[in-house]
C-alpha cells in the first residue's frame, strides 16, 4: 500500500475533480474622469479585528488603502478589483481529509441500505467499516467507484438538495462541529473587507463547483455565480415539459494547479489582483495574479497551529505547502502564520 502522501493527487483530483483578457492597466487620467473623486477606502478603525497586528495585516490594509485611493499610483479601477481565493485549507479546514471526501463517504453509508451487496464488496465494504487503510489500498479504481456512485447519474437539482441537507447537519468526526462551523473567522473578515471596498470576490477551488455553490453565499457571502471549481460534464433534457440537467461521469474541468488560471480565464476573464491560497495547488493561481500589470497581492495561509487547528506544510498528504512555501518566501509574498497572526481561528471561539 502506498503512503497517504503519495495518494494526495489521487484524492484531490479524482475525488474533487470527478465529483464533479488579460487586464490592461488604465491610466489615472482616464480613471479620474470615470470615478467619484471623493472615493476613499471604506473600512472601520480596525477592519480585521481577529488579526494580530503585524506585517501581514498591515500589508493587506496598505494594499486596499492604496487600491481605493484616487490619485495614488497603485489605485485600481473597480472593474479590475478581482480577488480569487482557494477554499479547502484557505477558507475552512481540510484535515484529516478534504471535507468533500467526508461527504462522499457519508453518501455511501446513506445509500448502503439499498445495496446490501456492499457489505462484502470493496471499496464500499471499507467505507462502511470505516477502514481508511483498506480504502486507500483500493487506489484510483476504488476511489473512482465511490465518486461515480455518489456524485454522478442524478440531476443537478437533486445533487443541490443532497449537499444542502448534508452541509446543514453533518459533523466533523474530530472537531465535533458542523463543517460550516470550521470556517476561518479572520478570512471572513478579510472577504468582507475586500467586498466593502468594491473588490469582487471569487472562490477558485479544486473542490467540486456544485458541491460548493449551494452554501457559499450563506457562509462566505460569495454568490454561486462567483464560485469556480472542478466539474463534471452535464446533459440537458426536456421530457414531458420538464427541463432537467443531469450530471455525467465525465470530467469537464480540473480546477487545481494549472487548471486554476484556466478556470479564472474561462469564468472571470480578468487576471486577479489578489490571490489567496494555502498549498502548492494554488501556486499557478499566484503566478497568474503576479502576471497582472496592475499592482497585485499574494497571500498564503500557513497552517502552524497544532492546538486550535492543525499544523502541517511540506510533508502533509493534504494541502501540501512545499514548493509554494519556498517561492513565497523568496518573492516576499504574504504568508499568514495562523498561530501568530490570528487571534481566533473559528467564529465559535468568539462566543467563549
Amino acid at each position: 500500500m502506498k503512503k497517504l502522501s503519495t495518494l494526495h493527487w489521487c484524492i484531490f483530483v479524482l475525488i474533487f475533480s470527478m465529483i464533479f483578457t488579460s487586464c490592461k492597466e488604465q491610466t489615472h487620467t482616464k480613471e479620474a474622469a470615470t470615478t467619484n473623486e471623493s472615493e476613499q477606502p471604506k473600512h472601520i478603525t480596525d477592519p480585521l479585528p481577529s488579526w494580530n497586528e503585524g506585517e501581514t495585516k498591515q500589508a493587506i490594509i496598505d494594499f486596499v488603502t492604496n487600491a481605493t485611493t484616487v490619485g495614488h499610483p497603485d489605485f485600481i479601477e473597480k472593474t479590475n478589483r478581482i480577488v480569487t481565493t482557494d477554499n479547502d485549507g484557505t477558507l475552512w479546514s481540510e484535515q484529516p481529509i478534504y471535507f468533500q471526501l467526508f461527504f462522499a463517504l457519508d453518501r455511501i453509508k446513506a445509500l448502503a441500505p439499498e445495496h446490501p451487496e456492499w457489505k462484502n464488496k470493496q471499496p464500499y465494504k471499507a467505507v462502511l467499516e470505516n477502514d481508511m487503510k483498506t480504502l486507500m489500498a483500493q487506489g484510483e479504481k476504488g476511489l473512482l467507484q465511490i465518486v461515480m456512485t455518489t456524485h454522478a447519474g442524478m440531476s443537478t437539482d437533486e445533487f443541490d438538495k443532497i449537499v444542502k441537507d448534508w452541509i446543514g447537519t453533518a459533523q466533523h468526526p474530530i472537531k465535533k462541529k458542523k463543517y460550516t462551523d470550521l470556517i476561518f473567522q479572520p478570512m471572513l473578515e478579510l472577504l468582507s473587507y475586500f467586498q466593502a471596498n468594491d473588490f469582487k470576490t471569487f472562490i477558485v477551488s479544486g473542490g467540486g463547483i456544485e458541491f460548493m455553490r449551494p452554501w457559499t453565499e450563506e457562509v462566505y457571502g460569495i454568490p454561486a455565480e462567483n464560485v469556480i471549481g472542478s466539474s463534471i460534464k452535464t446533459k440537458y433534457s426536456y421530457n414531458d415539459g420538464k427541463p432537467t440537467i443531469t450530471r455525467l461521469a465525465e470530467i469537464d474541468l480540473i480546477d487545481d494547479k494549472d487548471g486554476k488560471p484556466v478556470g479564472i480565464n474561462r469564468y472571470i476573464g480578468r487576471k486577479p489582483v489578489v490571490a489567496i491560497g494555502n498549498s502548492d495547488g494554488d501556486l499557478q493561481m499566484m503566478h497568474w495574479a503576479e502576471a497582472n500589470a496592475i499592482k497585485n497581492l499574494q497571500i498564503y495561509v500557513h497552517h502552524t497551529d497544532s492546538i486550535r487547528e492543525w499544523k502541517y506544510d511540506r510533508q502533509s498528504h493534504i494541502g501540501t505547502f512545499d514548493k509554494a512555501l519556498d517561492e513565497a518566501t523568496e518573492k516576499g509574498w504574504n504568508i499568514v502564520d495562523m498561530a501568530k497572526d490570528w487571534k481566533v481561528i473559528y467564529p465559535y471561539e468568539l462566543e467563549n
